[in-house]
């Protein structure tokens, strides 16, 4: 059985059909690309993957289980998490701290542990910094862990992203244009970054990207919309020569 089965999806706005009858299957430990055009409706799928937008038809199947319609807060529970394409850290906070905001989603402990500062408190907020501080190393940002995450490069706080994404320890990571606004070497670098999550983790990945070459050069397999609908799926190549491709991105026939 596939990580994530996607049957018939779609959702409509009023009278605009923003998505409609989409199928997707993604296996566990996979890379997976979702293209398309400028508002094709790629944005529009991690939103009702995550819990955002209920679909208004399909259903949608992770690891054995319909979370259809489910709450964010309970799809990141089932093991979905997600960056997006415009940065959303928490600017103030230390890196360090960014990571474990995620980890604090994996750990329990009752209020009056908390307030009292009790000897299991201490223990998992140590636990929590030591699995942080290994997320970090995974990035090359342990060495900045006490700074401010607005105090980061633009690249690194992409990094640190994917990063406290990671902290949740799902089953599927969704990143949403994780190269936009990087420069050549900072692509390559994350695609070296993306495909170590992967091996290192064990988890499916499924990401939207415009850096064509990012794409080709990572996913196994990409679905491609247009206007809301699946006009093509394969490997690198026969997207790349898909003749719908091609019209839907240089506006042909």
């Amino acid at each position: 059985m596939a990580l994530l089965e996607v049957s018939n999806l779609g959702i409509a706005f009023g009278g605009l059909q923003a998505v409609s009858q989409l199928d997707l299957s993604i296996e566990k430990g996979h890379l997976y690309g979702l293209i398309g055009p400028n508002g094709a409706g790629k944005t529009t799928v991690f939103n009702m993957l995550t819990g955002v937008y209920r679909p208004t038809e399909g259903n949608i199947v992770l690891d054995g289980k319909d979370i259809t319609g489910r709450s964010p807060e309970a799809i990141s529970k089932a093991g979905i998490a997600r960056t997006f394409q415009n940065i959303r850290l928490f600017n103030e906070m230390s890196v360090l701290d960014n990571v474990k905001v995620a980890l604090h989603n994996q750990v329990r402990y009752s209020m009056m542990t908390g307030i009292l500062r009790l000897p299991s408190f201490r223990e998992k907020e140590h636990e929590m910094n030591r699995q942080a501080h290994k997320l970090l190393q995974i990035f090359d940002l342990d060495g900045q862990a006490n700074l401010k995450a607005s105090q980061l490069p633009y690249g690194k706080q992409r990094k640190l992203e994917i990063a406290r994404a990671l902290g949740t320890n799902p089953k599927l990571l969704l990143l949403d244009e994780p190269a936009a606004g990087m420069n050549p070497n900072e692509t390559e670098e994350l695609m070296q970054t993306v495909r170590s999550v992967r091996d290192q983790f064990g988890i499916a990945i499924l990401l939207i990207e415009h850096d064509m070459n990012f794409v080709m050069g990572i996913c196994e397999e990409i679905t491609v919309l247009d206007y809301g609908r699946v006009i093509a799926r394969g490997d690198g190549q026969s997207i790349r020569n898909n003749p719908k491709v091609i019209a839907a991105y240089l506006g042909g026939d």
